[in-house]
Parts: C-alpha cells; structure tokens; sequence
C-alpha cells in the first residue's frame, strides 16, 4: 500500500470532531458531578452516592479517550512529518500506530456509552419503584 501525505491528513476532521463530542461529554458530565454534589450534600442519599461512583470511573474512561485521540491526532502529524522525510515504511507504521490508538478511543467511549446508560437505567429503575411506592 502506499502511503502519501494526504492520507494522514484525512483524518484530522475526525479526530477533531471527535475529541470535541468528547470535550462536550466531558463538560456535561462535569455538570451532573457538581449538581450531584449539591443533591447528596442535602439528601445523603445511597443512590445518589452510587451515581458518584459510576461518574468517577466514567471521567476516567472520557480522559483516557482524550488521551488516546490526542494520541492519535500527534501520530498523524508525526507520520507526515516522517513522510515528508522520506520515510515511507516508518511513515506506515506511524500511521498504523495512529489508527490503533484511534480504535482504542473508540473503544473506550463504547464502554462509556455502556455505563452510562447503565446509570440512566438505575435512575428509571428508581423512578419506577417511587411511583409503585405512591
């Protein structure tokens, strides 16, 4: 297969989007912490604190999907950098670095997205027992 300088760079709208859904991710769930926070300051409520728990370990998984994309997006410009060397062979495995690290990424915000949803199914679960309660 040969490789060219383009053929990292299209990749850089992809990554870029996709570090920014994960910023947003990121944003949004330092919101529900802090308001979170409030809740169980007031309350001390288990389930509230259970919540706290899933959100701690999905800031890690949000911060290793940066980690990885940002991985991801320095191996493109390394690999043009490397093929504008005239490196085409390290230039391929540079880039082949970069997609695994971008698969890892991907993987990771699939496990988030997991968890998530499994927090949303918890809260559902809570609300239904309430209203069978009332």
């Amino acid at each position: 297969m040969e490789i060219t300088l383009t053929t990292p760079a299209l990749l850089f709208p992809a990554i870029s989007l996709l570090l920014l859904a994960y910023t947003n991710r990121f944003m949004a769930l330092a919101n529900l912490i802090r308001s979170l926070k409030k809740r169980y300051a007031s309350t001390q409520s288990h389930l509230v604190f259970g919540q706290m728990e899933n959100l701690r370990t999905r800031l890690i998984l949000i911060r290793n999907m940066q980690a990885l994309g940002i991985s991801s997006m320095f191996g493109c410009v390394f690999c043009m950098f490397i093929l504008f060397a005239g490196y085409e062979v390290v230039g391929k495995y540079v880039f082949g670095l970069s997609l695994l690290l971008l698969l890892a990424s991907l993987a990771l915000a699939l496990r988030e997205i997991q968890i998530s949803v499994n927090a949303l199914t918890l809260e559902l679960d809570d609300l239904e027992e309430e209203t069978e309660n009332s």
